[in-house]
Parts: structure tokens; C-alpha cells; sequence
């Protein structure tokens, strides 16, 4: 929108045109404006969510629900939100590396510089031009901060919460980062976007371990992105195997959406995946030390994870791999300092090795093994073991 000035001069940009135009000089892809009170019904659906248990061990949602449950509640200066979205569509099919059980499946969003630096220091940019031009208070914040980004992207009419919980865009699919600049000037706000997903079940049916009690909820307890992420323990008996060979994330539920036949590939400016997380293999994963798992993730949101969980990750990729040759490797890891990554390899050898030798391992194991969890993997896994293991063919 354009105004006049009051003296016939010619038109001026307005904020809102400003803030626009200096989002997409910063590689946002879109840009929409919503009030603070835009989302009343979210704090209810966020407070069953965390009553139901379904948010597991993320302790910090329930630690923050009130702020949460409303952007005033968090900064009652807050007059408008102007939410962006930057687009991280892949360029190949991100379920295509599912059957290359030799390989590693990282999560889209992880296989480049973490996006919570990236965007954060972008939207401090554009803040600080909103001050130099407007004057007022304002606020930037990146899914760590308590705010719930998608219920507000909708409200502002960037897309709308689908099946799966996520934000879809009919212009770029389930491909978004999201971010928030929260502000003390007075802007006008966007239509909601309204739900576009009709009957369409194809993000609640992909779910390989059934993570979706309903359309629009998801049991976080229940989710590969959870389970190899946010999970500190080992990742439940009843998960292991459709886990499959993800070792950091999970993208299905998104790379079933079929609006994503609107998204494209994220440019060379914004953030493109490093050829080296796109597939890297589970042998060469496993030999990382926590020097060498430092190094190759430095800067990527999967260092936030650890060594230790990331291993265990790739201990349960190595034991669906159907692979022998990774045998040795998972009998030294059995004996690693870590009790998290010695019960995972538990399993993978439980998977890989002979019996006969797996047998032995678990008798070595039991005169030197002080950690209960540990135990408990090698009694399943040589009360569960079959007679032979075969190596499946690369």
C-alpha cells in the first residue's frame, strides 16, 4: 500500500512496504504481518498437548506455557509481529536415501549451517532498520524463544498449519523457517490463511511409527524427530527398527505433502545442504570420536545433540543396515565410556553378528558391565538373537 504525503509531494513508502522490501534483501521468501491476540486458541491446544503427556521429556514447553500461550504475555509492549518465512527446499526427494540402508538420512533443515543463527542474525538486520526508521521498541526471536511461530504464520496468512502439525505454504510447500520480529509499531495485519489440506492424509500416513493420534496432533513421544533429537535415553525397543537408517530427524511427514509440487530447491544465498551430510555413510559415521563428530558438525544444529546421542542414532541405522561388515566396528563401541551408545551397539550386534559370537561378547560383557540399561540390551539381545546373520547386499 502507498500513501501521500500531506504536502503533495510524491507518495512515500510506507513501514509496512519498507519492511517488506528489506526482508526479501535479506532472502526471506515471505513476509505477513499479524496482530499479538491474532492466535486466542492456541494456548488451549498447547496446554493439552502438554497435559496428554505428548510432549515427552521437552520439559521447557511446560516450564514456558504461559508465555507461550500468548505473545503479550511474553512482551505486553507488543503491538504488531511481522513473521517471515525462509524457504530450505531440498533438491532431490528427501525419502530417496530410505532405501540406501548403507547410508545416513540427515533431516533437510540440519544438512547446513544451523538455521537459528542464520535467521537470527538476518532478522536483527531488518530490526534494527525498523528502529532507525520508526523509532519504538522491538524484538526478534528463532523457535528457541517461547513463541509459537505457526499458529502466528497462519494468522498472518503464510500458510496453514496441516495434518502434521507443520506450516504449509501453497507458494513453497512444507519447506520453511520461520522467525519473528515482534514490534511497537502499529501495523496493519494480514488475512489468516485458511486450511487448504480438504480429506488429503498423505503426512499422517507416511508416519512410520504412527506419531499422529489424530489429524492436527502429533505425540512427540512417538516421532523420529524426537526420538533421535530431543530423546536423551535410548530410543525405545518398539521405534528401533522403523527408524530405519535416520540418524538425525525425520522429513517424511513434510516430503509427503503434496503442495510441496509448488516448492523449489532453496538458492545458492540462502541454505543449500553440504554435499557431505547428504548422504554420508554409516560405517564412516561410526568411526567419529567426539573430536572428529565436533568437527564434522561444526556450526550444524545436529552438534547440539552430542557425540554420545548422535552415535546412538547411528548404532540403530547400523543394526537395520543388515551389513556384517559393521560387526567390528559395533563390538569396539560396546565397549565405549558412554552407557547410551554401549546399550545401542548392544542392539546393533543383536541385528549383525552370529549368535556364536555374540554369545561370547554378551558372557565378556557381564563380568565388567555395571550399568543396568546395558545389561538389560545384552539379556534381550541374546535372548532374542537368531542363529545366523547374513550381510545384505550394497
Amino acid at each position: 500500500m502507498r500513501i501521500s504525503t500531506s504536502d503533495g509531494k510524491k507518495p512515500r513508502t510506507t513501514l509496512r512496504d519498507f519492511i517488506e522490501s528489506e526482508a526479501r534483501r535479506a532472502g526471506f521468501d515471505a513476509v505477513a504481518v499479524t496482530a499479538p491476540n491474532a492466535i486466542p486458541q492456541a494456548a488451549a491446544r498447547l496446554r493439552a498437548f502438554v497435559e496428554s503427556g505428548q510432549h515427552g521429556s521437552m520439559d521447557w514447553i511446560a516450564a514456558t506455557l504461559d508465555r507461550r500461550a500468548s505473545p503479550s504475555a511474553l512482551w505486553p509492549q507488543v503491538r504488531s509481529i511481522v513473521v517471515l518465512g525462509m524457504n530450505y527446499g531440498p533438491d532431490a526427494h528427501p525419502r530417496d536415501i530410505l532405501s540406501r540402508r548403507d547410508r545416513a538420512a540427515i533431516s533437510v533443515y540440519a544438512r547446513n549451517r544451523d538455521y537459528h543463527d542464520v535467521i537470527k542474525g538476518r532478522l536483527k538486520e531488518i530490526a534494527g532498520k525498523i528502529v532507525a526508521r520508526a523509532g519504538g521498541g522491538v524484538k526478534v526471536f528463532v523457535d528457541t524463544a517461547p513463541v509459537m511461530e505457526k499458529p502466528l504464520a497462519e494468522a498472518a496468512g503464510l500458510g496453514w498449519q496441516g495434518k502434521h502439525t507443520n506450516l504449509v505454504s501453497r507458494e513453497l510447500g512444507s519447506w520453511l523457517f520461520l522467525g519473528t520480529i515482534f514490534t511497537t509499531a502499529v501495523l496493519e495485519p494480514d488475512e489468516p490463511e485458511p486450511d487448504h489440506c480438504g480429506s488429503c492424509r498423505a503426512c499422517l500416513d507416511v508416519c512410520p511409527t504412527d506419531a499422529f493420534p489424530a489429524p492436527y496432533r502429533l505425540d512427540a513421544r512417538r516421532c523420529i524427530s524426537y526420538l533421535t533429537i530431543e530423546n536423551k535415553g535410548p530410543i525405545p525397543l518398539e521405534f528401533r527398527e522403523a527408524v530405519g537408517n535416520r540418524v538425525y530427524g525425520c522429513d517424511d511427514c513434510l516430503a509427503a505433502c503434496p503442495w510441496n509440487k509448488f516448492a523449489r530447491a532453496a538458492s545458492e544465498a540462502k541454505l543449500v545442504a553440504r554435499e557431505d551430510l547428504k548422504a554420508p555413510s554409516i560405517a564412516g559415521l561410526l568411526e567419529l570420536d567426539d573430536a572428529g563428530f565436533r568437527a564434522l558438525f561444526s556450526g550444524s544444529p545436529v552438534k547440539r545433540i552430542g557425540r554420545d546421542r548422535f552415535i546412538r542414532n547411528v548404532l540403530v541405522a547400523a543394526g537395520n543396515s543388515g551389513d556384517a561388515g559393521l560387526v567390528k566396528r559395533c563390538e569396539e563401541l560396546a565397549a565405549d565410556p558412554s552407557p547410551l551408545v554401549r546399550g545401542a551397539a548392544v542392539w546393533a550386534l543383536s541385528k549383525l553378528a552370529p549368535r556364536e559370537r555374540l554369545l561370547e561378547l554378551a558372557a565378556q560383557s557381564r563380568t565388567i558391565e555395571a550399568d543396568p540399561d546395558v545389561r538389560a540390551e545384552w539379556d534381550l539381545a541374546t535372548a532374542s538373537s537368531k542363529p545366523e546373520r547374513h550381510s545384505v547386499p550394497a
